[in-house]
């Protein structure tokens, strides 16, 4: 995809969430926070990235899937307000329960997570 802001041209959707995100203040507050949605997007990232190599497995049928479970990060970082990670994480999780309905049965903070956003 691709964003014009006035003279400000973009591409890559991440790129273009930061930046509307920079300009709403969705990125966060304090130094710690920044840093957290900082971790939080490459971890989402990584978590998008398992999906993908699921998928395109060959082997994936027969070997019986196997594994897909959110990664453990997200379930110990303390609450803060919302960022543009926070909409990443919604359409990463979509995508898993798209794949696997129940993938996030044993995870009830991310279930509520998904309620709450959806």
């Amino acid at each position: 995809p691709y964003f014009i802001d006035g003279s400000t041209k973009l591409t890559q959707s991440n790129a273009i969430l930061r930046y509307i995100a920079r300009k709403h203040g969705m990125c966060g507050e304090t130094e710690e926070e920044i840093l957290r949605v900082d971790m939080l997007e490459n971890q989402i990232m990584d978590f998008r990235m398992s999906l993908v190599m699921v998928c395109y497995n060959p082997d994936f049928v027969r070997t019986g899937g196997g594994g897909l479970s959110p990664p453990g990060v997200l379930t110990v970082c303390p609450p803060s307000q919302l960022t543009f990670v926070d909409f990443l994480m919604f359409d990463v999780l979509e995508q898993n329960r798209i794949f696997e309905p129940k993938c996030l049965e044993p995870f009830k903070n991310l279930k509520d997570f998904m309620e709450r956003f959806g």
